[in-house]
């Protein structure tokens, strides 16, 4: 491990020790945020993740259809979210709907929320 240098002139062990206690004590809230960012990371999870928040739930080739990508292509984004336990799924008959999961959903809202804004003033603009 390298010897890092710091320039500092005061060390303030109080707040060092309460800042790693705050860390400590939100470890498992951080695990599940960077799990769920990480696969809203890509932008075609992302459309998804978003399709989903939009019309509650979605077959695969709905998906398929809406990004004019192939099912398999969809199903290998819809496996990572499912085992990334973002999404859940209900069967009906031969067909398989997933939906975002509503813990998750509270941390995407505000991507979502942003990304309908821009899409608004992206319009107004134009007009």
């Amino acid at each position: 491990m390298e010897n890092n240098t710091c320039i500092r002139v005061l060390a303030d062990p109080i707040q060092i020790k309460e800042c790693k206690a705050k860390v400590k004590a939100n470890e498992k809230s951080f695990e599940q945020l960077s799990g769920v960012l990480a696969l809203a990371g890509n932008e075609v999870r992302l459309k998804i993740l978003y399709l989903m928040e939009e019309e509650k739930e979605l077959c695969p080739c709905d998906i398929s259809d809406i990004l004019g990508m192939s099912i398999p292509a969809i199903s290998q984004h819809l496996r990572k979210l499912k085992d990334g336990n973002v999404v859940v799924t209900r069967k009906v008959g031969q067909t398989i709907y997933y939906s975002l999961k509503a813990e998750h959903l509270k941390i995407l809202k505000p991507f979502f929320k942003y990304i309908n804004k821009q899409n608004l003033q992206t319009q107004s603009d134009e007009n």
